[in-house]
């Protein structure tokens, strides 16, 4: 027998029973069972229990141990560059013959192969700290300085390109085009170092500036093709990178640009008044450009995080489709953010001649640094200052690197490697969480921001 008034409420649903509101009330009621008076039942399924009287909440240092072995960013960088090494100590151990004729009879003393294989370890990497950051047996303030003056003189053109491409990521955009960005920044700004008769202060503005402008129009090709025509990004900039060093080989033999008192492939030498200064004296290498490349990062951070075109560039960035919808040009965009990032590069490719690297243009004057650009960025998440801690890494791995190579007589080569690990498990949080068994971190961002349609 149906009830005569039923209640209203949604169509789809019965009214609820005597029976059923009898069974609702019941499990809502906490009950305790006859015959076990100690069992009691929850007031409800999802209440927590409260925590006793006497219990008190972790302290500080259980928690910051806790937070320490947690998956985060700092953590997961400091294992990783604590793998490369263990695998490069391997690496060491494994190119040196004198070493490994000790592993012929390590069943019989063992002894032996380990004192050798810690011996090379520890030599190698002793004077890879030394070359990079500090020798305490250094006298004078020339020697003591030194590790740090090269440290800088090698990272300040990283920290431009590794902004350049990492710019271009948060905007959705794969750079690979920074090393021809870079190339033409040189040129431009060689060219301008010694052809241009000007005074001090203003010589080393304007190379800058033709370095700067070479670099964004080196940037805007690719820029205006992606948004015009929907060329893909990464196939122009690998064939721009291949047009400006062709292009770096063919001026350099060219009257008025090679050197009159040389018969190979050198330019004139840059004028000292378009030279960036150095810091810490006439002996040491270190010079402006690592304060320029300090004031670019507060720039790109400022940028991204504070501005406008920041906030619209990582809207195209995270999805193009929806920041076209809200009114953002993805077209302008995408010009904007190849401009900036070539930019940059090529303030990173100026830094390269009108610093203390080289003074001339000769066809490896650049090197690599628009390439080694992309593993700075990755390295440093594609975040500004981590970008330019990346960098700092990078140019201590080349500067003591040289010093291993000479007192240690282990490869330079070796050096790359480690960074292409470093590189390897930074991009891999999953593997160094795995290996060290890391717990989840509340706030952990472990993934590398990659270019939409990449």
């Amino acid at each position: 027998m149906t009830n005569p008034n039923p209640v209203s409420g949604s169509p789809d649903k019965e009214p609820a029973t005597e029976a059923q509101e009898s069974l609702s009330e019941a499990r809502a009621t906490p009950t305790q069972p006859a015959g076990d008076p100690e069992q009691t039942v929850p007031a409800t399924a999802t209440a927590k229990k409260p925590a006793p009287a006497g219990e008190s909440r972790p302290g500080m240092g259980r928690m910051f141990l806790d937070n320490l072995w947690a998956a985060n960013t700092l953590t997961v960088t400091v294992l990783a560059v604590l793998l490369a090494m263990v695998v490069g100590a391997v690496l060491i151990i494994v190119s040196d013959p004198e070493v490994l004729a000790t592993y012929s009879y390590i069943t019989a003393r063992p002894s032996d192969a380990l004192n050798a294989s810690w011996t090379v370890v520890s030599e190698a990497y002793a004077n890879l700290f030394k070359g990079a950051i500090f020798d305490p047996d250094a006298v004078g303030f020339t020697a003591v300085m030194s590790p740090i003056s090269e440290t800088l003189t090698y990272a300040a053109p990283l920290v431009f390109t590794g902004l350049s491409v990492a710019l271009a990521f948060r905007g959705g955009l794969f750079n690979i085009g920074a090393q021809g960005q870079a190339t033409i920044a040189v040129i431009l700004a060689a060219v301008a170092g010694f052809a241009l008769p000007l005074p001090p202060v203003v010589h080393l503005l304007v190379a800058l500036i033709a370095g700067a402008l070479g670099g964004a129009l080196w940037g805007f090709i690719p820029g205006i093709l992606k948004a015009r025509a929907g060329a893909h990004e990464v196939i122009n900039t690998i064939m721009l990178n291949y047009v400006a060093v062709y292009f770096l080989s063919w001026i350099i033999v060219q009257n008025g640009v090679q050197n009159p008192n040389r018969s190979d492939a050198i330019s004139k030498p840059v004028d000292s008044t378009a030279q960036l200064p150095r810091l810490l004296g006439e002996d040491l290498r270190v010079h402006a450009g690592i304060l320029l490349a300090v004031a670019a990062t507060w720039f790109i951070a400022w940028l991204l995080n504070r501005s406008t075109l920041g906030f619209e560039l990582r809207a195209v960035g995270a999805n193009p489709d929806a920041a076209r919808t809200a009114g953002i040009s993805v077209t302008k965009t995408y010009v904007l953010v190849m401009v900036i990032a070539g930019m940059l590069a090529g303030l990173g490719g100026s830094t390269m001649v009108l610093g203390t690297t080289a003074n001339a243009l000769t066809p490896l004057v650049i090197a690599q640094i628009g390439f080694d650009g992309i593993l700075v960025a990755l390295l440093g998440r594609v975040k500004p200052w981590g970008v330019l801690l990346a960098a700092l890494l990078f140019g201590a791995l080349q500067a003591g690197g040289n010093r291993m190579q000479s007192y240690s007589g282990i490869s330079l080569e070796l050096v790359t490697v480690l960074q292409a690990l470093i590189v390897i498990f930074i991009a891999a949080p999953a593997l160094v969480k795995t290996i060290f068994q890391l717990r989840a971190a509340r706030a952990a961002r472990l993934q590398t921001s990659l270019a939409k349609g990449w």
